[in-house]
């Protein structure tokens, strides 16, 4: 879009029939006029990341809907913790935590310009936002030592807010404490009391829809179904730009990446899994603590130690008896979603990468620990196993949704530790994917820096064109 923008032919080539690979929304046939959102659903990043704030959803037509509340987490049958938008409504529900929730994400919340440029920066430069807000960079980096520690267990007396905590963290599918959680956790919780977490009308399929119009008013080719196995399959370019993994572009490209920057991609890891399952539902999740039901998203695992121990079980390639699942019910902020009563749910366990196991059983048990009836409600579902994840989207390799394991190391070297890690090593070959820095996410901005490197090292381009809408027929509907 953004070389399309700069006044480059562009054609984007596609291996499904449909474009967006994780940020589809599609009926699957399980109940008429019931559509489900393939991978990503709920998008705090939609109206926080720089990429987007520029791009401006909201003026091409997509309708970001906040639910009541952000996110929970039920802790015991009958205890919830709940993040409002507002800190202190969040504050107050926590009782004898309150404070130090206040305490930890206060300052964030307040600065989430300064949170998004410590997390998702380059790793290869420093955004002005590291300077001009250095306090609240420094809370952030304190905060994700912290959080990223065992000093995490110092914070809070109950076990309320640090499960409430511990569920964003487990967003990075990864051992806990660590530093990828703390940081993921602590800036989507401060994203929350800014920014909020939306739910797309229509689903997520609109944000892309809304993508791809503006490629194509700048000229822009969409070649769906047509799979790329190797170099032969690509026409001729001054440059190419891989939205895959490392081990795909490596694939097609062969022997024109040089030997070293092919034994660094090589080395790449890729992290746990997702099993996902979508289910259709004739009525609301019966939740035994009521406003569960008013949260877009819902972290299930129990205590922060019960998490804990759950994510240790599948790093060891085992099968948890009680998996972190998350669940977002479009339908609590989107009418649009219920059809006649039915409505879609979205809902993915924690699992060893490349698991075969159906989720359907796990998730549904954990689900009822606190929604006693909720398998009453299910009307229909369609379950996708960790090994057949990448089925639908080949970068989901194992299962792992994330584009590679969220280690320490893989936060910088994303895929490989060069200057420049958007390139493959090879003249006018580039990668754009989740991973590369700064990694998962709709949030644009792996791509918008991959495409300013092309710009400047293909086309000596010093500038990235504006993002921001024009005037279009979308625009006046």
């Amino acid at each position: 879009m953004l070389f399309a923008r700069a006044g480059l032919s562009v054609r984007v080539l596609e291996k499904n029939s449909t474009i967006g690979g994780g940020a589809r929304t599609l009926d699957l046939g399980l109940r008429t006029g019931i559509t489900h959102d393939i991978c990503s659903a709920v998008h705090p990043m939609a109206v926080a990341s720089p990429f987007f704030t520029e791009f401006d959803l909201g003026a091409r037509g997509v309708n970001l809907l906040e639910p009541l509340i952000q996110y929970a987490q039920p802790v015991t049958p009958t205890t919830a913790g709940l993040a409002y938008r507002s800190i202190e409504r969040t504050a107050q529900s926590l009782g004898a935590d309150g404070n130090a929730w206040r305490g930890l994400l206060e300052q964030l919340a307040a600065h989430p310009e300064a949170v998004i440029a410590a997390a998702l920066s380059n790793k290869r430069s420093i955004p002005r936002e590291l300077i001009t807000q250095f306090p609240a960079v420094a809370k952030f980096g304190l905060s994700v030592l912290e959080q990223g520690t065992g000093l995490w267990n110092r914070r809070f007396s109950t076990d309320i807010a640090p499960a409430l905590l511990t569920g964003v963290a487990a967003h990075a599918i990864n051992t806990l404490p660590s530093f990828a959680g703390a940081g993921t956790a602590l800036m989507l919780a401060a994203l929350a009391h800014s920014h909020g977490w939306p739910i797309p009308r229509g689903g997520t399929g609109s944000i892309t829809t809304a993508l791809v119009e503006d490629l194509l008013a700048h000229n822009g080719e969409i070649w769906t179904d047509h799979e790329v196995k190797s170099r032969s399959d690509l026409p001729s370019a001054q440059a190419y730009v891989f939205d895959t993994t490392p081990t795909n572009a490596l694939k097609v490209l062969g022997s024109s990446i040089p030997d070293d920057t092919a034994a660094a991609l090589k080395r790449f890891r890729h992290g746990n899994a997702a099993a996902k399952v979508d289910f259709v539902l004739s009525e609301p999740v019966p939740w035994t603590v009521s406003e569960v039901g008013q949260a877009g998203t819902v972290h299930i695992g129990g205590t922060r130690a019960d998490m804990v121990a759950a994510e240790r079980t599948i790093a060891r390639g085992q099968w948890a008896s009680d998996p972190v699942v998350l669940l977002s019910d479009p339908g609590v902020v989107d009418s649009s979603r219920v059809k006649d009563g039915y409505r879609p749910l979205w809902t993915y366990a924690h699992v060893p990468a490349g698991a075969t196991q159906d989720p359907t059983e796990a998730i549904i048990s954990q689900i009822e620990k606190y929604a006693p009836g909720f398998r009453d409600t299910i009307v229909a579902h369609q379950a996708v196993p960790a090994s057949e994840m990448e089925l639908h989207n080949p970068n989901y390799i194992g299962g792992d949704i994330a584009g590679g394991a969220a280690n320490l190391w893989q936060m910088f070297a994303r895929p490989t530790p060069r200057l420049n890690p958007y390139s493959l090593g090879t003249p006018g070959a580039y990668i754009c994917s989740a991973s590369t820095t700064p990694g998962q996410g709709v949030h644009g901005l792996s791509g918008m820096y991959a495409a300013k490197s092309v710009l400047k090292e293909v086309f000596g381009e010093q500038k990235l064109p504006s993002l921001a809408p024009q005037q279009s027929r979308r625009t006046h509907e």
